[in-house]
């Protein structure tokens, strides 16, 4: 298994889907990705209330209404039998509305993560790719209690491992 996230296209659309092995408990994962003040220590602000989310990143360095994140909670599956699912609507004004998937199953000790984003134009998943990997990997050092990297940093080290834009 690699860090990186790969793009699959699927006619005038792509996915982009992420694989990662977190050596921590399936609960404690599912706390890092949807509890809003965990969310918030390596993502940015996060609001959850009844069946709608709204993520406002620290990062990337643009406008917050470029980068601010609505919709609706689609798939709220907690952990049961060493599976989860967390779905949402990702309503964002600088891309075609798509759909985020967080699937997580228990591996041992450990979990194994597989989060896709569906919907987007080749193009936009392509450029999503490095800044997901970098949000991926301050989650990994969120959940390890250590120093998160700098996104912007992070982002200029992993881009030349993916394909440029078409």
């Amino acid at each position: 298994m690699t860090d990186l996230g790969t793009v699959t296209p699927t006619g005038t659309h792509a996915v982009l889907t992420f694989e990662r092995r977190l050596k921590f408990p399936i609960d404690r994962v599912w706390a890092a990705i949807t509890d809003p003040e965990e969310r918030g220590a390596w993502l940015g602000t996060t609001h959850i209330a009844d069946d709608t989310i709204v993520v406002e990143p620290d990062d990337p360095p643009a406008p917050p209404e470029a980068k601010r994140v609505t919709g609706r909670i689609l798939t709220w599956q907690p952990p049961e039998n060493g599976h989860a699912v967390f779905e949402h609507e990702w309503r964002q004004r600088i891309v075609e509305d798509s759909v985020v998937r967080y699937e997580l199953r228990a591996d041992g000790d450990a979990t194994l993560l597989t989060f896709t984003h569906t919907g987007l134009s080749e193009r936009n998943a392509l450029g999503f790719a490095p800044g997901t990997h970098a949000f991926f990997d301050r989650l990994d050092a969120h959940l390890d209690e250590g120093v998160l990297p700098n996104w912007s940093e992070r982002y200029a080290e992993v881009a030349p491992a993916y394909p440029a834009w078409r």
